[in-house]
């Protein structure tokens, strides 16, 4: 079990970001907001792929004039990304959006921020200190790359002190680089410094599979170490891939179930039937029918090549198979059941888990 670090509770519309909920998931439209239809539509599937906070761009007259539209079509909390001009967090706060996300890299007049503060007070909207280290290299005078954490927790810190200073206190923090071992410093050191949820994420990850590698070593390491509230994993590419992504980073950590675990063998020589293809197929299938919890929370199933590491590596699965010469032996919870036919095996477990959820369910 992961120790979670304590946190104050910040809500961002209907969902509650903290020690005390689960790790949440984000993403952010690659739309240009301004087009309702094409944003609605993106937010929606992101919705499907499991998606829990949505955030927009907000760039421009266009995109406020569009966020009361997009809030009232999507069922998910709405935040609005907020660059270099107040005003446009001010109007995007009237609009009631659920979360400003600022940048103290380019929002830091004190008197801005002031009025930030107290429009998202008056309406309860919580605001993310997103500290980008691209940013602060036009804010701070000696700049240097083996400083980037600390010049980002400094930033973050100096951002918090002046929103505490106008009494306001529903705070997030986020402090991404695009180096991992950096933004995993940042935020290590300022675990220690504020009371605040934390977002996590690498920033320009890039595409996949190195972002989604990138991504999932910095957020995993920390998320093991009990950091971190909600998390997005920023990829070049689909946005339904980040969700993806950080469901399978947050379900290997046992933070979160989304889906059953499929273990399977990466097959040697003594495999004698398509471990491969089968777990594809089950994979697939899998979307399409509903599965029981096994006693942890979690359904297991193992597709192994071979009876040396089928029912005795894979005894703690709750279902699978170990692979004979053209045929499969069933096994639950490393007791072997039966004997089927390689061609057999992919409607068998799928056959059996619709058996598991009737049990479930009774």
């Amino acid at each position: 079990m992961i120790k979670r670090r304590k946190t104050k509770t910040v809500r961002i519309g209907s969902a509650k970001i903290g020690a005390g909920y689960p790790v949440s998931i984000q993403s952010m439209t690659k739309t240009d907001t301004a087009d309702v239809s094409a944003t609605v539509r993106q937010i929606k599937a992101l919705e499907r792929a499991g998606c829990e906070i949505i955030r927009v761009a907000v760039k421009d007259t266009g995109a406020l004039a569009a966020l009361e539209k997009i809030k009232a079509k999507i069922n998910i909390p709405l935040a609005a990304d907020i660059h270099f001009n107040y005003r446009l967090a001010l109007e995007a706060a009237a609009r009631g959006v659920d979360c400003l996300r600022l940048n103290p890299g380019n929002i830091y007049r004190r008197e801005e921020v002031r009025q930030i503060a107290q429009a998202a007070g008056k309406r309860k909207i919580p605001i993310r200190v997103g500290v980008n280290s691209g940013s602060l290299r036009s804010q701070v005078k000696k700049y240097k790359e083996e400083n980037v954490a600390d010049l980002m927790v400094k930033s973050a810190l100096d951002y918090i002190k002046m929103l505490e200073s106008f009494n306001f206190y529903d705070i997030i923090v986020s402090m991404k680089a695009s180096s991992v071992a950096q933004t995993v410093k940042a935020y290590r050191k300022m675990a220690c410094l504020c009371p605040y949820p934390f977002h996590l994420g690498i920033t320009a990850a890039g595409l996949a599979p190195e972002g989604v590698i990138k991504s999932a070593i910095a957020i995993g390491s920390l998320l093991l170490e009990g950091i971190g509230d909600t998390v997005r994993v920023s990829l070049t590419g689909s946005p339904q891939e980040e969700v993806r992504a950080a469901k399978e980073i947050l379900q290997s950590l046992g933070l979160r179930n989304f889906s059953p675990e499929i273990i399977a063998c990466p097959t040697c020589g003594r495999c004698r039937i398509n471990v491969v293809k089968i777990a594809r197929e089950v994979k697939s299938k899998l979307s399409a029918i509903r599965y029981p919890l096994s006693a942890n929370g979690l359904f297991t199933i193992a597709i192994m090549g071979c009876e040396v590491n089928g029912p005795q590596e894979a005894r703690d699965a709750d279902i699978g198979i170990a692979g004979g010469k053209r045929c499969a032996a069933l096994f639950k919870k490393g007791k072997i059941v039966k004997r089927i036919k390689e061609s057999q095996i992919v409607d068998t477990l799928v056959k059996e888990l619709g058996k598991g959820e009737e049990d479930a369910l009774v």
